[in-house]
């Protein structure tokens, strides 16, 4: 018996070639090698396709390809994997089927003349609220619809649509193009395997009118933007009575006047007054539900984040309850009186007198900025 050829060698790859090269080489093999293009020497082109078709078999399986990789011929054997190969049973018709049915569309597949309407999707904007608390809303949708003058048929009241006189149903024709014989859609039905003599006068033989549909949407709680629902069977009608598509809403949550949101959790910027922010105090923030009380630490500075937990949004996919974090931004005194004015000089200089005890952040960016300086004056 001879010996078996190298399997990369027979599909002209290297060892590290990719999964694409290896389909790729084995069309350009078995068209190059399929007895029908070899009318010459059939019978040699037979061994040779069968041979290419034995070493894709194992090269496009990455268990078998490693199997090979590491003992050859040996770890693929077909008497030690029970059967495996070219076999007799499959004809040269089903490899060219899965082989090149992509670049001829399919081949063997029949039309069933339905087709499914497509789906559609439709933009819902919701203010913060509604999408942290849920909500149902009422939207208006056009789309095409199936007709009730024929229900979807195309066909006139009282008449059918007929068997097409060119496929004869099929929904197919087949066309010879060289050594293949390929089947493409029927000019005629284009696929349907039908014919419409008399149409319906509402939908002019389409099966399908333009409407305006009105739909309740429950908006669970917990959606952010780029959330979808999915209305199943308020897309598009189908063509010929198929089946209709899906609507799908898309979630849009406009910008907030106070509130940031970050997945769970809600952000906003609380202004606090310089006195509060010096001394302490007590002060109101914001929440979906209602107002709450905010403790501030006496010598709080700008930026300060605090924490309440709980007073996020409860996710809609479920999972702990996001928090509130809330930002003082400490405002300066503005339209201040001649007496206000010199109460805050004479602050000032008393803290001035005080030295680094009462503004450790300006003395320690000032020395940075100083020894800046000098080391570039050094």
């Amino acid at each position: 018996m001879a010996a078996k050829e190298d399997y990369y060698k027979l599909l002209e790859l290297d060892k590290n070639a990719s999964d694409a090269e290896i389909k790729k080489s084995y069309k350009r093999m078995a068209m190059k090698y399929h007895p029908d293009r070899n009318s010459d020497a059939p019978e040699a082109a037979e061994v040779k396709f069968k041979q290419i078709k034995e070493a894709y078999e194992v090269l496009s399986d990455p268990k078998k390809r490693s199997a090979y990789d590491q003992f050859g011929h040996a770890g693929v054997d077909p008497s030690m994997r029970g059967g495996g190969g070219f076999s007799g049973a499959e004809g040269f018709g089903d490899i060219f089927g899965d082989v090149f049915g992509d670049i001829f569309g399919g081949g063997r597949q029949r039309s069933s003349g339905v087709q499914r309407g497509s789906d559609l999707r439709y933009n819902l904007e919701l203010t913060l609220e509604q999408a942290v608390a849920g909500t149902e809303v009422k939207i208006r949708v056009p789309v095409l619809v199936s007709c009730t003058e024929c229900n979807g048929s195309g066909a006139k009241k009282g008449s059918s649509p007929i068997t097409c006189s060119t496929c004869h149903g099929h929904g197919q024709v087949r066309m010879q193009q060289g050594f293949f014989s390929v089947q493409q859609a029927c000019p005629t039905c284009h696929g349907t395997g039908k014919q419409i003599k008399d149409p319906c006068r509402k939908c002019y033989g389409q099966g399908r009118v333009q409407d305006t549909k009105t739909l309740s949407v429950k908006v669970p709680a917990g959606v952010d933007t780029g959330d979808r629902i999915r209305l199943a069977g308020e897309g598009e009608a189908g063509e010929r009575g198929g089946p209709a598509g899906d609507l799908y809403v898309q979630i849009q949550v406009k910008d907030h006047a106070i509130f940031t949101r970050d997945n769970a959790d809600l952000y906003c910027e609380v202004p606090i007054s310089f006195p509060t922010a010096c001394l302490g105090g007590e002060i109101e923030v914001p929440t979906l539900d209602g107002k709450v009380k905010l403790k501030i630490p006496a010598e709080t500075q700008t930026g300060k984040l605090f924490r309440l937990r709980g007073k996020g949004v409860k996710p809609v996919r479920g999972g702990l309850q996001g928090d509130l974090l809330c930002r003082v931004q400490i405002e300066t005194p503005v339209n201040l009186t001649k007496e206000q004015n010199t109460l805050v000089e004479q602050l000032r200089d008393s803290l001035f007198g005080g030295g680094k005890q009462h503004s450790p952040q300006e003395h320690s960016f000032m020395d940075g900025v100083k020894n800046f300086f000098d080391k570039l004056t050094g």
